[in-house]
């Protein structure tokens, strides 16, 4: 789920500001996590056993309040499969908001903070400055419900120690060396195609660069109505990762893999086949809803894409709606100097961070489904639902949703979401639980999923190797990183070779202007601690 949404960079000295007025709430002390201690949880805790089974203190329901920091969060609860059986579990209601930057920052200045707060960043001023107005998950732990400590990843909560040696945020989707040597990570990336589209136009190989334009001319002239590209997605690190493209030095050291050779060469190819009506310039300005339409649709012949399982509900409408023309993963762009693919997926760091506030009301409560939801019944609640209701494990041992349950997903996967929101409710989903069922990959994405087996390569190095924010070399990184963004769109787009290699000349300025020698040197310090955190030296 690699793409990160949101940033916290634009308001930093705001948020830190705001931090100063945090309340510090109701954190509390107990005695330790011993089997048979009795702490002011008022129940009696157990190492062994999840502290949601042993809380009887209360009859009544427990109504926490739940920040997301993203508006497209549903906030809906207690209404569909996962969160009625959790609102059943736990005896809890959550009351969900949503908002962005601003609003997060907002409830930190008025000291209205939530019970439990989400972000999607833990390299922000808000998660570093965590301690002051979050409670450390260890100690959540030795008060409340000890079992989080068997459910958790400790490699997990070892990354995100602040300085004072505690973890205040556990993210979704940690992936550790020992997930990805598993093998049961799915790839997310693919270069798909239409399979009528393909197979008209003679299952042509375009693996080179002269094989990927002739291709696309083919679908241009075969398929008029079409478009033969997407190019959204092939500007940055999904391209280079699809090219193998470095993400070191041969000395361990930062390498710009924006200015590989090997990776250009391929944006001066997609240059060529937007020169010749390949590309639609309506792609570059398509907002998530347009595309998505595209996508139902079957407009685009082929596509680079990242974040399969997300966009798995538009492509299972095309392939439904349109039976023997579904999208199929195959052997599209190729490194010119002999590099395999090295795909991307969530690495240590995750997605999602969640931390229990000092404010809560209700810190054992929350501390209940934060193991709750880590734990391997509440990773297979939220990701299959329940045994007997939802699905089945068959002769194989693998997972299997029922027939009803199926058909529904198959058929209408917009109800499917709303009825059951299995595998939507992700705070703490992991990866590895999809490799439990054939079932957990949507149809339309089990093949392109397939096709990335044995092309993942953890990026754990770079993992939070960018400057500090707020400092000088942040907001410099900001400015590259826009700049570049619009750069390699006008490269794409570019009438001739001599605007193009004006574009690449004038970013290559730029970055000169705004201290990339710094920002690498930093970049290249912080992979080296990240070695030493990772014992990979």
């Amino acid at each position: 789920m690699k793409s990160k949404l949101l940033s916290i960079l634009s308001k930093s000295m705001i948020f830190l500001l705001a931090l100063s007025l945090v309340l510090t709430g109701c954190s509390a002390t107990t005695s330790n996590s011993s089997s048979g201690t009795k702490g002011k949880a008022g129940y009696t805790l157990d190492k062994n056993t999840p502290a949601w089974k042993l809380d009887k203190r209360k009859k009544t329901t427990t109504t926490l309040t739940w920040y997301v920091n993203a508006d497209w969060w549903n906030t809906d609860f207690g209404h569909d499969f996962v969160t009625k059986q959790i609102k059943k579990d736990l005896n809890v209601n959550i009351k969900f908001i949503t908002g962005d930057d601003t609003k997060l920052n907002a409830l930190f200045s008025s000291g209205d903070i939530p019970d439990i707060i989400s972000t999607f960043d833990s390299t922000s001023q808000v998660s570093k400055k965590a301690n002051t107005w979050a409670l450390p998950l260890q100690d959540l732990a030795a008060k409340y419900d000890p079992y989080f400590n068997k459910v958790a990843s400790k490699e997990t909560m070892n990354w995100h120690k602040l300085a004072d040696g505690k973890t205040y945020g556990y993210t979704d989707f940690s992936n550790t060396q020992a997930d990805y040597d598993s093998g049961s990570i799915p790839a997310t990336t693919a270069f798909i195609i239409r399979k009528d589209v393909y197979e008209a136009i003679g299952k042509p190989a375009m693996r080179t660069q002269d094989e990927f334009e002739s291709a696309m001319m083919k679908i241009k002239t075969q398929f008029p109505k079409l478009i033969p590209f997407y190019p959204g997605e092939s500007t940055g690190d999904v391209l280079q990762d699809y090219l193998g493209v470095p993400i070191e030095t041969k000395d361990g050291k930062f390498y710009d893999r924006n200015l590989d050779e090997d990776f250009l060469t391929w944006i001066k190819t997609i240059n060529t086949v937007y020169k010749n009506g390949g590309i639609s310039d309506d792609s570059f300005a398509d907002d998530g809803t347009a595309f998505s339409e595209k996508v139902k649709a079957g407009k685009y012949a082929s596509m680079l894409v990242s974040g399969l399982p997300q966009k798995g509900a538009d492509l299972q409408s095309f392939m439904t709606a349109n039976p023997g023309k579904e999208y199929i993963a195959v052997d599209g762009p190729q490194s010119t100097v002999g590099n395999e693919p090295t795909l991307n997926q969530s690495g240590i760091t995750g997605w999602m961070v969640n931390f229990i506030t000092k404010n809560c009301k209700d810190p054992a409560k929350a501390m209940q489904i934060f193991t709750y939801l880590l734990s391997d019944y509440g990773e297979k609640l939220t990701t299959f639902g329940i045994e007997g209701q939802t699905y089945k494990v068959n002769a194989n041992g693998k997972i299997e949703y029922l027939p009803e349950v199926k058909k529904l997903r198959l058929e209408n996967p917009e109800k499917y979401k709303k009825d059951y929101r299995m595998g939507e409710f992700f705070f703490f989903g992991h990866d590895k639980y999809t490799a439990l069922s054939d079932d957990s990959t949507i149809e339309a994405t089990k093949q392109p999923q397939a096709w990335g087996k044995g092309k993942l390569k953890p990026h754990f190095v770079l993992e939070g190797a960018d400057p500090d924010q707020g400092t000088p070399e942040a907001r410099a990184l900001s400015a590259v990183t826009t700049n570049w963004g619009t750069t390699v769109v006008k490269m794409i787009r570019a009438k001739d070779d001599k605007q193009f290699n004006k574009l690449l000349a004038d970013y290559k300025t730029f970055l000169a202007q705004n201290n990339w020698e710094k920002i690498s040197e930093i970049r290249s310090e912080k992979m080296e601690i990240n070695r030493k955190k990772l014992d990979m030296e």
